[in-house]
């Protein structure tokens, strides 16, 4: 039998310090990733990036909040005003009028108010809008696509790993920083026009 008290043996004292030694290791770790990671999420926000959003429909059905923190947002400086919008009205509509039947928009989200003829302004709900994407499909597909979706950060909860972005076909997700939450389609200027308040409040 060999020596119990041998060179190659670890003293119960060592081995017990050896462990704590490593388990401190292993918490000053953790406990630097989670720092680490709780600032980027307070710095960061969650947002799409229009240029990749394929309109899957995600936004509407996978957000932990209901409804959908991702709404639609209208770019007033590329809208055509058209008469007839292809993202309001439904493809089998009977008249250009605003009854439920004639609309794209499954819960009434989107107003039409009269400007002068022929022009009309589009305007989003946001009390209404799911982040479907109906009407951002079709104004693409077929008009100057200025219906785009975008994250309110002001119903968002900014999850850590949100629900949204792990089913997103198109990788459209990102965070980006903060102080500007915000991914516009088109031209700086936009800034002073997005906006989720629904027409008529302050």
């Amino acid at each position: 039998m060999g020596d119990l008290n041998g060179p190659d043996k670890v003293s119960r004292i060592e081995f017990l310090r050896q462990g704590l030694s490593r388990l401190a290791s292993v918490a000053l770790g953790l406990v630097g990733g989670l720092a680490a990671f709780g600032s980027r999420r307070e710095n960061t926000v969650w947002q799409i990036d229009p240029a990749k959003c394929v309109k899957c429909e995600h936004c509407s059905t996978d957000c932990v909040v209901a409804p959908s923190a991702v709404k639609c947002v209208q770019s007033y400086p590329i809208c055509g005003y058209c008469r007839y919008c292809f993202g309001y009205f439904h493809p089998h509509y009977d008249e250009l009028t605003s009854a439920a039947e004639n609309q794209l928009c499954p819960t009434d989200a989107i107003e039409r108010v009269f400007v002068e003829d022929p022009y009309w302004e589009y305007n989003i709900e946001m009390d209404k809008c799911i982040g479907c994407a109906k009407c951002v499909k079709a104004c693409e597909d077929f008009g100057n696509a200025s219906f785009y979706l975008q994250v309110n950060h002001e119903i968002c909860v900014n999850c850590n790993n949100c629900s949204i972005a792990m089913q997103c076909p198109s990788d459209a997700w990102d965070r980006v920083p903060y102080d500007e939450p915000y991914r516009l389609k088109h031209e700086p200027r936009q800034v002073a026009e997005l906006s989720f308040e629904s027409p008529g409040k302050k």
